[in-house]
Parts: structure tokens; sequence; C-alpha cells
């Protein structure tokens, strides 16, 4: 019975990403980076500079830095080690090159996608909360998309996506330790109900400290290996550029398999288009909405043109994925072990289970906030939040290929209804992008009312009160 539906979800799967989403992603992708005019590469200096200034926030709400923290802990999970792994074990080098475009292209997506949440988020008991099923119903006029949308989120990253994240941790802690995967699956469950039953404020501040430690700690480590192999990477990016425009043809079908897996592996890790990072974006309380939607962009770049870059490198300065049938955490953990020594595989470890439990909670709260916009009995959060735990658990007993395969169909529905929102919404971003703009050449810091942009007559938090704060920050007096 689990073959018959994982095979019904493979052929799914192939029509979708073989005929369908690879050319939408890359459209849309293309046509943002246009109407922005490359947002994604003209303004990395002031990605940074926002950064720098996004720490501070309201008593009891969340600042643009634990928001952006969020969604970067959903985003860097096990795509980043063993989604790669796979990309390049199936797809081959050439993968690498097809995860790059699709970030780089992406990126333009993404700064849309979390501007409109930024600019229709709404006030709730705990600060803001908002997101894609927020703009369908206050922009396009369509709740019932909304509902759908949120539904589909909710069994996506809350369900599906957290048995990948528990699937992979449980070979992780297998492979190092000899845990047996019941113990590791009860282990995690409890991790998790410690978190998502405390709420928003408490999964920032766990993502706000695991994302900076676990993301800078793989990255040292995996430049150690790159450095120490410094004559094998000119040979190293030849092989991504021959497999990405089948010079060689990887095992799996050339530079078909090589863009497919490439894409897929690298939406999955850093979503950008997909509608899930528009979530954690819209809870923070900033002056503008484009200072979230540069954040955003930020973590795209993060995520996958550094974290997943290393494991890359690392795999095929190993050659390991020349070893047959070995995929996933274990071909990583194996990689990192031929470079370092034996405690690597620790190391992977560890490394893995804060990846995957940062995205975890992570995820856990895209679906609490898509529940809410369904305005559905308060019991039902509750049912929710048992049945991550549950599924948590169930992730750690299942086979790889089931949870990946799943995770692939659910996040190709969900960008499909996005990123038909977004193109109609587009012009909106690329509005609000202009005001900021001007108020920037003018030597200010940009602070937004809605008012001053066509379209956004329910965007209700923008207004001249909500200004106001900020402009008061700006015009206190200095004692000297």
């Amino acid at each position: 019975m689990l073959n018959l539906i994982n095979n019904i979800i493979d052929t799914g799967n192939t029509i979708l990403w073989s005929y369908v989403l690879i050319a939408v992603l890359i459209g849309v992708g293309l046509f943002f980076t246009l109407k922005t005019n490359f947002i994604q590469f003209h303004y990395i200096g002031e990605m940074f500079k926002v950064l720098g200034g996004s720490g501070s926030k309201k008593e009891g709400g969340v600042s643009a830095f634990q928001a952006f923290c969020i969604s970067v802990a959903s985003h860097v999970g096990t795509g980043n080690l063993a989604g790669v792994a796979i990309a390049v074990s199936v797809g081959g080098p050439g993968a690498v090159f097809w995860m790059w475009v699709i970030a780089l292209i992406g990126a333009a997506s993404s700064f849309i996608e979390n501007t409109l949440a930024q600019a229709f988020k709404i006030k709730d008991k705990n600060g803001y909360r908002g997101g894609p099923a927020y703009y369908m119903e206050k922009a396009l006029g369509k709740k019932k998309m909304g509902m759908v949308f949120s539904v589909l989120i909710t069994i996506s990253f809350g369900l599906v996506f957290n048995s990948v994240q528990a699937n992979t941790v449980s070979f992780a802690f297998e492979e190092a330790f000899g845990l047996s995967r019941v113990a590791v699956g009860l282990g995690l469950s409890v991790l998790t109900a410690m978190v998502i039953f405390g709420g928003v404020n408490r999964i920032a501040r766990v993502s706000e400290i695991l994302v900076p430690v676990m993301a800078t700690a793989y990255v040292l480590v995996a430049l150690f290996v790159i450095a120490k192999n410094f004559t094998l990477i000119p040979g190293v990016f030849a092989m991504i550029f021959e497999g990405a425009f089948g010079v060689k043809a990887a095992a799996g079908g050339g530079i078909g398999a090589a863009m497919m897996m490439g894409i897929k592996r690298g939406l999955f890790s850093n979503e950008a288009g997909m509608g899930s990072a528009p979530n954690a974006a819209a809870t923070s309380e900033v002056s503008h909405p484009v200072k979230q939607g540069l954040l955003q962009t930020l973590g795209v770049f993060v995520d996958t043109i550094l974290i997943c870059s290393c494991t890359a490198l690392v795999v095929l300065i190993s050659g390991a994925n020349q070893t047959e049938g070995l995929t996933g955490i274990q071909l990583t953990q194996t990689a990192l072990s031929s470079q370092v020594g034996s405690w690597a595989n620790l190391f992977i470890a560890v490394c893995i289970m804060l990846f995957a439990f940062s995205s975890i909670i992570g995820n856990y709260y895209y679906g609490e906030s898509n529940i809410e916009f369904l305005k559905v009995n308060k019991n039902w959060l509750q049912v929710f939040r048992i049945s991550v735990i549950f599924m948590v658990f169930f992730g750690t007993q299942s086979a790889v290929s089931v949870v990946w395969n799943m995770a692939d169909l659910f996040m190709g529905l969900m960008a499909l209804m996005n990123l038909y929102a977004i193109v109609r919404l587009g012009h909106i971003a690329v509005d609000i992008l202009a005001d900021y703009k001007k108020q920037k050449s003018q030597g200010k810091d940009p602070v937004f009312i809605a008012s001053n942009i066509k379209g956004l007559e329910k965007a209700e938090v923008w207004t001249e009160e909500h200004a106001d704060q900020f402009r008061e920050k700006e015009v206190e007096p200095v004692n000297v």
C-alpha cells in the first residue's frame, strides 16, 4: 500500500515539476528581477545595513532580526545538508549550478512576497501576523483562495516538512551514535512540544540563538575543508558547469536530471517564492515593509549561496558522491569524515539536530499563523500541535523516499498558488519599493504610510499613528 501511495505521489511530482513549476519559477523570478531593477544585486549593501539595525523591538514583540531568524530557521535545515547531497547524487554536480540559479533569480520573488506580507499584516494579541493567505484575502479579494493556501501550508510545513526534518535527524543519529530511531523520535518529539506550546515569542527567542550558532559552526568547518583542498576547487567548479549544461551527463539523465534536482532541492532549501517565509516576515515591527523584504532576500543568499554551496563543495571535493548507494545525510557525513576525521559524523549529527529542530519550530509557526487565519475553534490549534508532535515521531520511523516525495508535491502546489498571487500583486510591492527609494534619496530613514500607495486601502497597520512611533525616534533630542 505504501509503495502504491509513493508511486502516485512520484507521478504527480513528475508532471508538476517537469512540465509546470520549473518554467513558472524561473519566469516569475526573471519578471520580478526586471521589475525591481535587479534588487537582489543592487541592494546587497542595503540588506546588511538593515540587518545591522534590525535588533530592536517593542516589549513582547518580534524584532526584524528575530523574524529573519524564524524564516532562516525554517530555510536552514536538512535541505542544506541532506537535500544538497541528494541533488548531487541523483542529478550530478550540475545540480549545484541550478541551485544557484534558482536562488539568484528567486531572490527577487522572495523580496516581493515578503514585502507584501509586511504591507498586509494584521495586529493580534502577540504582535503581528500575516502571509500569503492574508494578502490573498485583503489585496486579491479571494478569501477562499487564502483558506486553501492556509490548509495547504499547515499540512505542508507543520506536518509533511517536519517529517522530513525528523527523518534526517534519525538517520544522522543512527549513523553517528548508533541510537535507535525510536529513541531519537521520542526525544525530538519532547523537545518540540516544549517549544511549540510556548507561543511565537519563545519560537523567536530559540531561533535567534540557534540560527547564528549552527550556521556559523557548520560554515567554518566547511570552509576549513575547502581551504585545505584549495587546489581542487577549479576542478570542482568545472564539474559543476560541465554537468549543468550536459557536457558530462549525470547518470540520472544529463542536463534534465541536473536541472530538476537542483531546482527542487534549491526551492526546498531556500523556499523563494513558495509563500512560507512571508508568514515569519509579517511578524516583525519595522518602519517600512521594504526593510523586512530586504532581510528575507538576504536569507535566500545565506541559505543557498553560502550554506548549500559549502555542503556541495565538501561532497564534491571528497568524491563521496561516486559511492554507489550513498545518499542523503549519510553522504554528507561520509564526505566530511573523509576530510576531517571520524569526529565529523558526530559533528554533522549535532548540526543536523540543530538545523532540523530550528526548522521544525519555524515550520510549526507557519502552520499556527495560518490556523489563526482560518478562524477555526481554538481547540484546532491544540489538535495541530499534537499532530505536529506525532508527525515528528512518524518522520523518524519512515522511509526516506516517501517523506521527500510528499514534501516535493506539497511544496510545488503551494508555490503555484503563491506565485499566481504575487504576480497579480507585484505592482504594489514595486510601488512600495519606489516609496522606500524616494525617502532614502532624501536622506531619511524610510517610514511607511499605506495611504501613499494605491491598492493598500485594506492595509490596516500602516497608519499615520503607526508611523509616528518611528518619527518620534528620529526627532528624539540628544543630550550633549
